[in-house]
């Protein structure tokens, strides 16, 4: 049992599901402000562990990506009152059943913005100028004078980009790319009455006046498998596409498909439909960039991360309005 007193007080539990990429900085720093309980690191079945602390736990931490916060879990909490996300978006939350308890939800607005569109850029300029094939083919002890060196890269400069989902990403994105004069168009649910970009209601014809996509919005029914194989082939066997938003919003299936057939240029992924698994097809083809699920982490935003946490925890047990509470739409 981990430490549960400071200077005479007991501490207030959190618990902490999925091993949050941020928590080792949190622990580092204020584990003597907090009881972090962490059943990852338990002998016992998630469940069993929850029932030993069901009637004290108000307080839970999760990631965002594939570990889902379910009823099941839930019904195991009895006391629980706030549950703080990592993430920005939220579809690993059952948002009408916490909603139907009464469960308060802190998330993470806008922190990650410039991390991730940073990425995007960076599988972008990777996939089309071949940086990791490259590097791995000097790895192999190889040297480009016998015309042996995979294909030619294509610039970046000018090129005619896509962006799927205009938000707070989006935006950062296409702002990055009008400093290499890239034609910038997009795709969102609504049309952006204040961007000088060209909108797109319909993703296929979007992808059909593109010479890359770069998929920034989030993962709804709506959106799941939206890049399928009808999109890829307007895109070109030219075409590029870049996912730093959820991985399901491809079909992955169609796209591993689409590559073997030199259908479309080349893809660069930080998420995948099916995490942590990743279809072994794409590990063999020069013309894929694979990141492992990272836009967000980098140092400085671990930092601020961890502030944001403890402010909205600390907010939370002092009876004072959340930080970043989940707007309740």
């Amino acid at each position: 049992m981990e430490e549960s007193q400071a200077h005479g007080n007991k501490l207030h539990e959190v618990l902490v599901l999925g091993s949050p990429w941020v928590f080792p900085v949190l622990h580092s720093q204020f584990s003597n402000r907090f009881h972090f309980l962490k059943p990852f690191l338990s002998s016992l079945s998630l469940l069993q562990f929850l029932s030993s602390y069901a009637q004290s736990i108000q307080a839970l931490l999760i990631p965002g990506g594939c570990l889902h916060l379910t009823s099941a879990v839930l019904d195991c909490l009895p006391a629980l009152k706030l549950v703080v996300t990592t993430s920005t978006g939220v579809d690993h939350l059952d948002l009408p059943e916490l909603r139907r308890r009464q469960i308060a939800i802190a998330y993470v607005p806008d922190l990650y913005s410039e991390d991730v569109a940073d990425l995007a850029v960076g599988l972008l300029i990777d996939v089309l100028r071949r940086v990791s094939a490259g590097d791995r083919f000097l790895r192999l002890g190889l040297r480009p004078t016998k015309g042996d060196f995979p294909p030619l890269g294509l610039k970046l400069s000018g090129k005619r980009v896509g962006i799927v989902g205009l938000g707070q990403i989006g935006s950062k994105v296409a702002k990055r790319l009008e400093g290499f004069d890239c034609k910038i168009s997009y795709n969102s649910r609504t049309k952006k009455p204040l961007v000088p970009y060209s909108y797109y209601s319909n993703v296929h014809e979007l992808a059909s006046n593109c010479d890359g996509l770069v998929i920034c919005c989030g993962l709804t029914e709506e959106t799941r498998h939206m890049i399928n194989r009808e999109v890829m082939v307007a895109l070109g066997k030219d075409g590029v596409i870049i996912n730093v938003g959820r991985g399901a919003i491809i079909d992955e299936k169609a796209m591993v498909e689409c590559l073997i057939k030199g259908e479309i240029g080349g893809v660069g992924l930080d998420v995948f439909e099916n995490e942590p698994e990743i279809p072994e097809e794409l590990f063999n083809l020069d013309n894929v960039v694979l990141s492992p699920h990272v836009a967000v982490i980098t140092h400085e935003t671990s930092v601020e991360l961890s502030k944001l946490v403890v402010d909205n925890l600390e907010a939370f047990f002092s009876n004072k309005p959340l930080v970043t509470p989940l707007p309740n739409n």
